[in-house]
């Protein structure tokens, strides 16, 4: 039997061709902003940013498949972000996700060929949700769900895009134990649910990034913390000031000779303590983008440009 794996060396990328601030996601992605740049630029900025980025990922020996997005049928401002509308399970399983925002569905038709081409059709078994759409139930893939792999769990914050029953359907069908948590950020002086799992939480091999203090209730908070220390994970702990820097949108991967990467942008490693990022460090070297227009406008940082292939 293969050993699971936490992470991979192949990830999918999206090359963006229309990037700019989405109506349909700010509605409850509190983390965009409108920049007062015209479209124009802000797209040519975030080209820049997303090829600097890929070529220091390759640079370390990490396989990066990347798809061009193309205007000729549908504009996809969010392209950039492909970890929400699939997820890729070993051996060889892909979900394909309900998606909150209209616009974003189309991803999905620009780009499902190309993925499955990466993965290997013909041992691929593709498992669809995205009827879920239309009673308007959504699952946004590794975005809703934060997964162990290894230790096949999966943390997932409640909120319009992390439907709790399709979370605990996606957890029943391939074998994960279903750790739901309600997390909370401050916004415009009020506390409101945190959009996705994955702006708050990550996981790697040895240890995981967590906002703690995002989840209100102790109970629930408590869990998350039992979970992660069952696994062996070595928390550490986020502040929600850094979670604003994207200090939980964290992904470690593979790179040559099995060296892992720990992928973070460089507003995150500004706001990281030396003692947060030694606990890192014991067992993961860190790569550090530059990508701020794409998380001023977009809300994501580099763990939601990045889907993991497997």
């Amino acid at each position: 039997m293969p050993r699971v794996r936490q992470i991979t060396n192949h990830i999918a990328m999206v090359r963006p061709i229309s990037f700019r601030f989405n109506t349909q996601t700010a509605k409850n992605d509190f983390f965009q902003n409108k920049l007062k740049e015209s479209p124009e630029d802000i797209q040519a900025h975030a080209l820049i940013e997303f090829d600097g980025f890929v070529d220091l990922l390759r640079s370390k020996g990490i396989n990066v498949h990347v798809f061009d997005d193309d205007s000729s049928q549908f504009l996809t401002p969010d392209s950039i972000f492909p970890n929400n509308w699939f997820v890729s399970l070993e051996p060889n399983h892909l979900v394909l996700c309900p998606m909150f925002a209209k616009d974003r569905r189309h991803e999905r038709t620009k780009f499902l060929g190309e993925l499955v081409g990466a993965l290997g059709k013909h041992e691929l078994q593709i498992y669809d949700m995205t009827h879920y759409e239309h009673d308007h139930r959504f699952l946004e893939g590794t975005g809703a769900m934060v997964l162990d792999r290894v230790h096949k769990k999966a943390y997932g914050c409640l909120s319009e895009r992390c439907d709790e029953g399709l979370f605990r359907e996606f957890c029943s069908e391939f074998g994960y134990k279903a750790v739901p948590f309600h997390g909370y950020q401050t916004h415009d002086g009020k506390r409101v649910p945190i959009y996705h799992t994955n702006v708050m939480m990550g996981i790697g091999e040895k240890f995981a990034v967590v906002c703690l203090s995002a989840i209100d209730d102790p109970d629930e908070r408590k869990t998350v913390v039992d979970e992660l220390t069952e696994s062996g994970k070595e928390i550490v702990d986020m502040s929600e000031s850094e979670i604003d820097h994207f200090a939980g949108n964290e992904i470690e991967v593979e790179g040559a000779d099995q060296q892992r990467y720990t992928v973070m942008t460089q507003s995150t490693f500004n706001v990281l303590s030396e003692d947060q990022k030694a606990v890192i460090k014991k067992s993961s070297e860190l790569i550090v983008g530059e990508v701020q227009t794409i998380e001023d406008v977009g809300g994501g940082s580099v763990r939601c440009m990045i889907s993991e292939l497997f």
